[in-house]
């Protein structure tokens, strides 16, 4: 039997921070299973994770205002950081980065790191291109999603 990442528990793993710690910024290159890389087998997150991905598509004004996180850590994880694909799939026109900055929830290098990032690897295009390829795997995962789901829940102590 195949569980996906969801059912295994309702933890955020795509987290809004709203904390005061501050959020790192992204890493070198997106993880092994971020939901943006073109070259991640669909099927991984559950449905309304990759739906969240379509909300940054929109104009600034209309996006949501949080931040989002890299799904390899911990949603309370002192190691926690800014998704690279996230910020390498939308650049500077994140609703969520100029908010986070103005409140003090990442710093400006961070904020600069973010905006100036460039991914290594192929990301899809937009957030509605990633949302429809990762939805189309969900109730068919292949066995490198089932294997990058097992990988996830190994690593993800709030998802055990």
């Amino acid at each position: 039997m195949v569980v996906a990442v969801s059912e295994v528990s309702e933890a955020r793993v795509a987290a809004d921070a709203t904390a005061n710690d501050e959020l790192q910024a992204p890493a070198p290159r997106p993880c092994q299973s971020c939901p943006y890389r073109r070259d991640v087998p669909g099927g991984v997150w559950d449905a309304q994770e990759y739906e969240k991905l379509r909300a940054y598509d929109r104009d600034m004004a209309e996006q949501p205002p949080g931040l989002f996180q890299c799904h390899q850590t911990d949603a309370d994880s002192d190691l926690r950081r800014l998704c690279a694909g996230w910020v390498g799939c939308h650049g500077d026109n994140l609703l969520g980065l100029r908010f986070a900055l103005v409140q003090g929830r990442i710093s400006g290098t961070t904020f600069q790191a973010a905006i100036d990032y460039r991914s290594p690897v192929p990301l899809f295009s937009s957030g509605d291109e990633a949302a429809d390829h990762g939805q189309a795997g969900i109730h068919r995962p292949s066995p490198d999603a089932v294997r990058a789901i097992a990988k996830i829940c190994r690593h993800r102590s709030d998802l055990r």
